[in-house]
């Protein structure tokens, strides 16, 4: 199956342009074999890409604009389309090809197909889907332990809101049986001194 990319080479829009380098370049960075077709040095390039974007894919001026993308006769979608997928990590299914082994795309195919993540990948995994895998075969007292497990902060620098403090919280000066504990300060070295007088 072959990838077919439908541009314009000889465009006017920059948008267009950019969308269609954006998509070139992606299929390029990681190798997947595509053939460019352009549709503004051959008419039947431009005729075939018309005439096979599906109706409910086309815009509401009725003529689809580049780049528009198929694998083979298959039409799998525009530029948001691709983006979208991009996004999500998908664009091996959205052009129907089987994504290469340990990529991101491929560990989530195989969760839908097995239902199940290799012990291998087991180690990348975001704390939603530990919580799930380590769920899978507890008892149900055993859950929420897991949930509260998971769902503490992994950011270390992160701060808790300070409490206001009340007068009764009040910094106390330091007596000797504290003085002894911890190093005290100039100013409650001073207010103890007043005390004593």
């Amino acid at each position: 199956m072959v990838v077919k990319v439908f541009i314009a080479s000889q465009s006017g829009s920059t948008a267009i342009k950019k969308k269609q380098q954006d998509v070139l370049g992606f299929l390029e960075a990681n190798k997947i074999d595509f053939k460019e077709m352009d549709i503004a040095a051959n008419e039947d390039n431009r005729k075939w890409m018309r005439e096979n974007v599906p109706g409910e894919k086309r815009p509401q001026n009725g003529i689809p604009l580049p780049p528009q993308i198929f694998n083979d006769e298959l039409y799998c979608g525009d530029y948001d389309s691709f983006f979208n997928a991009k996004e999500d990590h998908g664009v091996y299914a959205f052009l129907g090809l089987a994504p290469p082994p340990g990529s991101k795309e491929a560990h989530q195919a195989a969760i839908i197909q097995n239902g199940e993540v290799p012990e291998s990948d087991k180690g990348d995994l975001g704390n939603e889907q530990h919580l799930h895998i380590a769920a899978e075969d507890q008892p149900e007292e055993n859950i929420e332990m897991l949930h509260n497990h998971f769902e503490q902060p992994t950011d270390l620098n992160e701060k808790e809101e300070a409490e206001p403090v009340t007068e009764d919280e009040e910094e106390q000066p330091v007596t000797e049986e504290e003085d002894e504990e911890e190093p005290v300060t100039e100013e409650a070295e001073a207010l103890t001194e007043q005390k004593q007088v």
